[in-house]
């Protein structure tokens, strides 16, 4: 038969179509295999890729086995169907001699047990190609499986250990949907066979009639059930990741009712299994669609009713003593799901007063106290430190170094290259891929450093970087950060833009080994097939020497390399002590199958540890994992998975230990589990007495929760300050503060949790308590409000909350910026301490008005870091009035308010307010004369 050019063509483009993506995956598989090389984590690569399409061709060559079998055993009803069916007699009819013309066709013959085998094996394979990609990603489950790690706890109902669900468990529940799914599809492709070859005896309605039909499908449903009985068993397990009940996992009605529903349907399942194969061979097949159906009407019953009944009549009206156990599960595993049964608690004192003695002894807690946020601060940075519209600073990152002797709190931001910005004109292949590489430098400056101008106090700042600290940056540039997200190709014959330079640029030559050499001549048309670039093919810039640097971007590039770590919201860079620039990134194991443990998102994750510290290298993009909780399993199990990959945390450079921190996203998590799960006796957590909110702040004109922050103090007991990481918790439907919460990040007792609890009859304010009392401030909130309004808008910053020994001090600052010019400048600072608040224009100022003269500076010293010295219009004590005479204190009077008048219209708002204490000194003096 000649087939028609228009098949032949789209046959051609089908092949052609097949060819060019093969080609295109073999390539793409290639430039990985290069990359994982050029970073040293072949090993990582070879164990996914093999274990990926291992385990899929393992499974695609099983269900190509089982679908061929069962469309072999139709086979001989096929070809006596054939042989019993009439042949096919189609006619033609001559339209000018209206003859009529039988053709005999005898379609039967074409139809051989060859032939037919042949497109069975055809269907199988394609089956069996699409079955394959229903395991796709399942390669870690299946090696965790043969690789797991005893978790050393056992759970409470079944007192297997955890690793038995965290490992086995997901295996086994992977096998089981596997088999029931190669049932059920083979099952349908029999009864479609069945029934196209039967149909010229009797249709669908009489398919099972036919003997080879009832026997084959009989023992697919005998396996269906017996596979089935299995599933039940799991489903067991499963009990104890239950949401219906009390608290998250298996309650009352889970362990009485389900539980026992399940053992029962596990038997009738099996016996299901069995009657259908007696009935084989007895001939009694409606006996099987009795089991059948007893197993489903059982299913409905035992399964669903009988547990609704339990949980509506025995459970709700008596519901606390009969969850009491399964709470109290719930309490312990949480705990330990999220390691806050070491959570130390530690009363703290309420009541007391902070003195000026207080703040002379804490001065290195003052002088790091936060008065930059990274919002307001990331605008600030853009506005001075960009310099060039394709420099941007992609986040404001917080840290701690030792400068000049002194441990000091400062926020940092790296200076990436991005080349959206651009101008159009320039953004040409050349710029984008030879020219413009990299980003250059990083600005730094500390958290309370303010200047006159109400600007950030830089250590580090410019191009390249000027510093006046025993700071050094020996390698400025940014390859690889947040916003490197395209490839680019270095030691070419292009030289790359370095920085700016005058009316100039500086240019560079890459000196790192970070990238993919392009080597041959073959090689070099591979990687422009696999980037699909056919400029880099074609370009006589790039030679044997050259290399592409990719995956760029640290948020792509570490979890290429490990996909199976869960990662840290907010990495952040590191300036050695050699002065490189290195990216310190968390990473987290994660699971959903700890019983009992409560989720903390919407994938039901109910396990975390942070057990790895990553860094990057921000020159050569050099990526090291080292363990940071070797106790965790989980990472365990990993380090057996890919040996040598996970180094111990002694092996990190000391330089990098020391900017190792609690990471903020891990806190947070345990933080929120922690307003509920301090409460350890089941009667109390039932009843919520006790619940924590997190807390929530003012920013701008919108309440907002509260992020949780990190400042240098020194802990209550402690001698010598340290980094934590802090936030506060309120009662519900209240907003005093109840306690607050620690995660140390320094030495020998890094990753160490406090709580410090007030007395709950003791008012200790919270957050939102001092946001209000500084929107009710007459001063504070009249300043406020017409600084507002005056072509620029206030943007307040973080309320923290410092511990100093045992009472608190709450600050907040200020920012003003103007309509013309995003630049917020720090303006103000708000201070409360017990029952006093003030607004002044330094921390300084402000700590001298509640504590007295001198409090906010060391005697003999010049001003801290980042303060501003009070000027002569701006007087740091009210001035007492010496009239005496109620004509003269009315005069005075008057004049005070002239003077605040004045000082309100030319914007100096300290002056305002003192002139307003002042007046209201001269009130009271007027009181006392009229009296």
């Amino acid at each position: 038969m000649n087939k028609s050019p228009q098949f032949s063509l789209a046959l051609f483009i089908v092949a052609v179509t097949v060819m060019l993506s093969l080609i295109g995956w073999g390539a793409g598989l290639y430039l990985d295999w290069l990359w994982f090389n050029t970073v040293n984590y072949s090993n990582i690569f070879v164990t996914m890729l093999l274990s990926e399409y291992g385990l899929r061709i393992l499974i695609g060559l099983v269900f190509f086995g089982l679908v061929l079998l069962n469309l072999m055993l139709t086979r001989k009803s096929v070809m006596q169907a054939v042989k019993a069916a009439k042949p096919f007699r189609p006619f033609a009819q001559d339209e000018d001699d209206n003859v009529v013309t039988i053709n005999q066709f005898n379609w039967r013959e074409h139809i051989t047990p060859g032939r037919l085998t042949a497109v069975f094996t055809a269907i199988a394979l394609v089956m069996g190609f699409l079955y394959s990609s229903t395991v796709s990603g399942e390669w870690i489950n299946v090696l965790k499986y043969l690789n797991k790690t005893a978790f050393g706890t056992a759970d409470p109902i079944f007192n297997k250990d955890i690793g038995f669900f965290v490992f086995d468990l997901p295996f086994y529940q992977l096998i089981y949907r596997l088999l029931a799914l190669a049932i059920i599809m083979n099952a349908f492709f029999v009864a479609i066979v069945y029934l196209v070859t039967d149909s010229a005896r009797g249709g669908l309605t009489k398919i099972f009639r036919f003997e080879a039909a009832r026997y084959h499908l009989s023992a697919l449903a005998a396996l269906f059930f017996l596979l089935k009985s299995w599933g039940y068993r799991l489903d067991q397990y499963n009990l104890l990741f239950s949401s219906g009940g009390a608290v998250y996992g298996a309650g009352y009605a889970d362990i009485h009712a389900t539980l026992l529903a399940y053992k029962v349907l596990t038997i009738l399942s099996a016996l299901t299994a069995i009657v259908i194969i007696v009935n084989l061979f007895l001939k009694r097949f409606r006996l099987t669609a009795y089991a059948i159906g007893g197993l489903l009407v059982a299913s409905i019953l035992l399964g669903g009713v009988y547990p609704s009944v339990i949980q509506k009549f025995v459970v709700v009206p008596n519901e606390f003593n009969r969850e009491a156990p399964y709470i109290a599960n719930n309490i312990k595993y949480t705990q330990m799901a999220y390691n806050l049964e070491n959570v130390e608690r530690k009363d703290f004192p309420a009541g007391r007063t902070l003195t000026a003695q207080d703040i002379a002894d804490n001065r290195a807690t003052i002088d790091n106290i936060r008065l930059w946020d990274w919002r307001p601060l990331q605008q600030t940075y853009s506005q001075l430190q960009e310099m060039r519209l394709y420099y941007e600073f992609k986040n404001i990152d917080i840290d701690r170094y030792n400068i000049d002797g002194r441990y000091r709190q400062v926020m940092l931001a790296i200076r990436e290259m991005n080349q959206d910005q651009l101008s159009v004109q320039a953004q040409t292949w050349i710029n984008q891929k030879l020219i413009y590489t990299h980003g250059y430098g990083i600005a730094m400056s500390p958290v309370a450093g303010v200047t006159k101008e109400g600007l950030p106090q830089f250590l580090l700042k410019d191009i390249p970087p000027v510093t006046e600290t025993d700071l050094t940056v020996t390698r400025p540039e940014i390859y690889y950060g947040e916003s490197n997200d395209g490839y680019v190709f270095v030691n070419t014959k292009t030289k790359e833009f370095d920085y700016p330079q005058g009316d100039g640029n500086a240019y560079t030559t890459y000196e790192g080994d970070g990238g993919i050499k392009i080597g041959s001549f073959v090689r070099k048309a591979v990687l422009s097939l696999a980037l699909t670039d056919y400029k880099l093919f074609l370009t006589g810039d790039i030679d044997k020497d050259s290399q592409l640097l990719l995956h760029r971007n640290i948020k792509e590039r570490v979890p290429k390399i490990a996909p199976f770590l869960s990662y840290d919201g907010d990495p952040y860079p590191v300036i050695t002590s050699q002065g490189e620039i290195v990216w310190l990134w968390d990473a987290y194991t994660v699971t959903n199958m700890y019983p009992y443990a409560e989720p903390f998102d919407n994938r039901r994750n109910n396990y975390i540890r942070n057990s790895v510290k990553l860094t990057i290298n921000a020159y050569n993009g050099d990526v090291n994992f080292y363990v940071a909780d070797a106790k965790d399993p989980i990472i365990q199990t990993y380090s057996k998975i890919f040996p040598g990959t996970f180094k111990p945390l002694e092996e990190m450079p000391a330089d990098l230990q020391e900017h190792i921190r609690y990471p903020e996203d891990l806190f947070n998590i345990q933080a929120r589990m922690y307003t509920l799960y301090h409460m350890t006796d089941p009667q109390v957590f039932y009843n919520k007495e006790d619940k924590w909110v997190m807390p929530t702040e003012k920013i701008g004109k919108e309440e907002t929760n509260m992020d949780a922050y990190y400042t240098i103090t020194v802990l209550p007991g402690e001698q010598e300050p340290e980094y934590i990481l802090i936030t506060p918790f309120t009662p519900q439907n209240k907003k005093n503060m109840i306690a607050w919460m620690a995660a140390r990040s320094d030495g020998e007792n890094y990753g160490k949790l406090l709580i410090y609890e007030f007395p709950k009859q003791e008012l200790v304010y919270g957050p939102m308590q001092i946001e209000t009392r500084i929107d009710q401030d007459p001063v504070i909130s009249q300043q406020i409000a017409l600084w507002d309004q005056r072509g620029s808008s206030v943007l307040r910053g973080n309320l923290l909350i410092i511990p100093i020994n045992d009472s608190l001090l709450y600050v907040e600052p200020l920012y003003l910026q103007s309509e013309q010019s995003k630049m917020p400048e720090l303006r103000r600072v708000i201070v409360a301490s017990g029952d006093k608040i003030v607004m002044e224009p330094t921390l300084d100022q402000a700590l001298q008005r509640i504590f007295g003269e001198g409090v906010g500076q060391v005697p003999g010293t010049t001003p801290t870091p980042g303060t501003q010295e009070p000027t002569a219009e701006q007087p740091t004590d009210p001035v007492t009035p010496t009239a005496q005479s109620i004509k003269e204190l009315a005069e005075e009077a008057n004049r005070l308010y002239n003077e605040a008048q004045n000082r309100l219209r030319s914007g100096d708002w300290a002056g305002y307010g003192q002139s307003l204490d002042q007046l209201q000194n001269v009130i009271n003096r007027l009181q006392e004369q009229a009296e």
